[in-house]
């Protein structure tokens, strides 16, 4: 059998499209002939990824959104959908993290990484639900191998994330009914990334220990993330709904853990002295 992804004629929203893994999301639904629009909360950064992504010949639509602002949100969404019509298929992939420990953490600290993460996933979730095909759509949320796995220096992604899985699974048992399909991608470490450059020592030798952890014995790539998306939100993935699927290279064994701990503890001193 030849699997073929077309999104030809569906609606496709990626929020944080505009860098990093989610914009590696974007491109792989451009190239397959999605009618898109990213969201992102620097203009900057919208104009220059619309530009990009128009380079497939296909519809691309920019917005400018912050997801902890509620009214903005639903704001991009009724412009999108005023644009593209009803929305096929929803990834909510905005996020923010650093490292610190828990004990040198401000509280505000903390309260931005949980503002952008878990309560900007609710805010895009919550203000979407009413512009999503039903039935038929698909929603994936981004979340991390923090959600399950505890690391130092990251008690506000840990919390954030596992209240992010918590939420794709509450939401699929409460949308399944209107035959809305909610899961969440767990990347592991993806090279490339500016999350995978904050969270890794430059160091090269702790690099290749970090790489020599995972058991596949490479770091990821933005298309491992971006092909699995686009499984999802086919007819392929038709009857899975509330999965966390990690695409981490076998790393949610937590095999890969001690040495991005150790990375992490490079990193933070290199912060220090910086």
């Amino acid at each position: 059998m030849q699997v073929n992804f077309d999104f030809s004629g569906q609606h496709v929203v990626v929020f944080g499209g505009t860098t990093g893994i989610n914009f590696g999301i974007a491109h792989a639904f451009a190239r397959q002939g999605a009618s898109l629009t990213v969201v992102s909360r620097k203009p900057e950064n919208v104009e220059a990824a619309t530009t990009e992504l128009r380079s497939y010949g296909g519809k691309v639509h920019g917005v400018s959104a912050d997801v902890r602002d509620f009214d903005a949100v639903g704001r991009a969404l009724q412009a999108s959908v005023d644009r593209f019509g009803l929305i096929d298929t929803l990834v909510s992939g905005a996020a923010g993290n650093f490292l610190c420990e828990a004990k040198d953490m401000s509280s505000n600290g903390f309260k931005v990484v949980v503002d952008i993460d878990l309560v900007g996933s609710f805010h895009v979730l919550r203000q979407a639900h009413a512009h999503l095909k039903k039935p038929g759509a698909s929603v994936i949320n981004i979340t991390a191998p923090q959600s399950f796995i505890p690391m130092r220096y990251q008690a506000h992604a840990c919390a954030a994330k596992a209240g992010v899985d918590q939420l794709t699974r509450v939401l699929a048992l409460e949308w399944g009914g209107e035959g809305i399909r909610i899961n969440s991608i767990s990347p592991g470490p993806i090279d490339g990334t500016e999350g995978f450059r904050k969270l890794m020592a430059p160091a090269p030798s702790e690099r290749e220990r970090a790489r020599n952890a995972v058991p596949l014995k490479r770091f990821g790539s933005l298309d491992d993330v971006a092909n699995l998306a686009l499984f999802l939100a086919s007819p392929f993935a038709g009857y899975i709904s509330g999965a966390l699927i990690p695409c981490d290279g076998g790393g949610a064994m937590e095999s890969v853990k001690p040495a991005l701990e150790s990375a992490g503890d490079e990193a933070t001193a290199s912060a220090a002295k910086a």
